[in-house]
């Protein structure tokens, strides 16, 4: 088949390896323009800009794609049989999405139609969802609403949302390189998804890693594998930002009452926080002008006296 492929960050890199080397003939591949990532302020390609470049693939980056004519008319004159996006970053306008002979088709990153939105891996672990997965689907106007291809799952367990990302990245490959054929032979029979049992997944913000201690202590261990690695879970000590990287809810644990956000113990096995409900114990945490460090470590130089309240 001729293909154009439309992704932007590293989620969309390993279908695009899989795309390469599957034998079918990538025309274009179309990310998001160059922009000024880290420190040095410079211009840097994105994860598939990069990785078309050393594929040695012919990259678009338009600047917008609706109303674009010119880009319009590029994809015209090309004629692909598919289209195949992966986090692009960008709402496919119909025009688009009409153009190929077998259609637009996305790898989105959780069971559809659980989660539909910007953020799927983040929300499912945050929310305490037993599992996740990846719905190839073709595209329709509505955000993450068109008809469901095939589905891959796995559990999430206690996996960070990191780790999900990069599992669920190379599960998409794999699902989209299985259904190739079919789709191109016009072989699936694709399913409606049930509306109602849908949810909404913003795009996470920093002010959403602050933890509410006020919180049950399981959801608060969801939350900081959620928010890892962006924005990080985090509270306050003594007035300085204190974030938090893993943490678990101790099991049959009583808080006795204690103000949410109190220290109840601290020592190199943890330091156990007072919940809503419950007891969090956190054995990994980050300071101001430190990396990530075990509370064993953090506990060798410091000392957080009981009864402290954090927050």
């Amino acid at each position: 088949m001729k293909i154009v492929y439309m992704g932007t960050p590293d989620f969309a890199v390993p279908a695009l390896e899989a795309l390469a080397i599957s034998g079918n003939e990538i025309g274009y591949v179309v990310s998001q323009p160059d922009a000024a990532r880290d420190r040095g302020k410079k211009l840097k390609p994105t994860p598939v800009k990069a990785k078309a470049m050393e594929l040695g693939l012919t990259v678009l980056q338009p600047e917008k794609i609706k109303n674009n004519e010119e880009f319009l008319q590029t994809l015209e004159d090309y004629a692909p049989d598919l289209i195949v996006v992966a986090a692009y970053g960008k709402i496919i306008p119909k025009e688009i999405l009409e153009l190929p002979r077998c259609g637009c088709i996305n790898i989105h990153g959780s069971i559809l139609p659980r989660w539909r939105g910007a953020a799927p891996i983040q929300r499912a672990v945050m929310e305490g969802d037993t599992e996740t997965g990846i719905t190839l689907m073709y595209m329709a106007e509505g955000l993450d609403t068109g008809d469901m291809i095939a589905v891959a799952k796995t559990p999430v367990a206690e996996k960070t949302s990191g780790q999900l990302h990069d599992e669920l990245a190379r599960l998409g490959a794999e699902l989209l390189v299985s259904k190739l054929d079919d789709i191109d032979k016009g072989r699936i029979t694709a399913e409606k998804q049930d509306d109602s049992l849908s949810c909404y997944a913003p795009m996470l913000s920093k002010k959403e890693g602050k933890l509410d201690f006020g919180k049950d202590a399981k959801k608060l261990a969801c939350e900081v594998r959620g928010l890892d690695p962006w924005p990080g879970a985090f509270t306050y000590l003594n007035g300085e930002l204190f974030k938090i990287w893993q943490a678990k809810a101790v099991e049959n644990a009583d808080a006795k009452g204690l103000k949410p956000g109190t220290v109840l113990a601290a020592d190199a096995s943890g330091i156990d926080i007072a919940t809503g409900k419950g007891i969090l114990k956190v054995m990994m945490l980050q300071v101001p002008g430190k990396k990530r460090m075990s509370v064993e470590d953090y506990m060798r130089g410091n000392k957080i006296e009981i009864g402290t309240v954090l927050g």
